[in-house]
């Protein structure tokens, strides 16, 4: 997804703290977040395609707002604007979101699948299953992505006991299965 080489080339050699929205300031912030907004959305959604495309729509919208960048906001900014379309998504579409139906472990390429490994996958996705979708978000997020809570809570714009209450209700959770 290299969607900053169509856009218009502008030249501004430093990034600061608070930047106009030049294509290498975009380039850098693509680069820093798409990951973690597609997984993000991924997590809400089960649809790797919906997450790719709604990543996408999100780096375009904050283009043609032209936004400031701000190192602190605009990470939030990023996961409101993508939640913000996956909302419209699912009332536009009125579907039903089957979170397992596309859940899926990647597993590197360069290692073979065993029995054990795939027994493994499964008592995971059976687990994930009896979690709430906030419970999903914050566990994936911190064991997946490896966030800190207070980046969770800051994403999520929830506080830090938030992501602590739903990440030991999603813990107890996966201990019984």
């Amino acid at each position: 997804m290299l969607i900053w080489e169509n856009f218009p080339d502008q030249h501004h050699s430093k990034q600061s703290k608070h930047a106009a929205l030049t294509r290498e300031t975009f380039k850098y912030v693509y680069d820093q977040f798409a990951g973690a907004i597609r997984n993000y959305i991924y997590y809400r959604s089960g649809n790797t395609s919906l997450a790719d495309d709604i990543t996408q729509e999100t780096f375009i919208r904050i283009w043609e707002k032209q936004i400031t960048y701000d190192e602190k906001k605009t990470r939030s900014l990023l996961y409101k604007i993508a939640n913000d379309f996956l909302i419209d998504h699912v009332r536009k579409h009125n579907i039903r979101i089957e979170y397992l139906s596309d859940l899926k472990f990647r597993l590197k390429a360069d290692l073979e699948e065993s029995k054990d490994q795939e027994m493994m996958r499964q008592k995971c996705e059976k687990a994930l299953s009896v979690l709430t979708e906030k419970e999903r978000i914050v566990f994936l997020m911190s064991k997946k992505d490896e966030m800190k809570y207070s980046e969770i809570a800051e994403c999520l714009n929830i506080s830090k006991k938030a992501v602590e209450k739903r990440m030991s209700q999603a813990l107890k959770k996966m201990k019984l299965k």
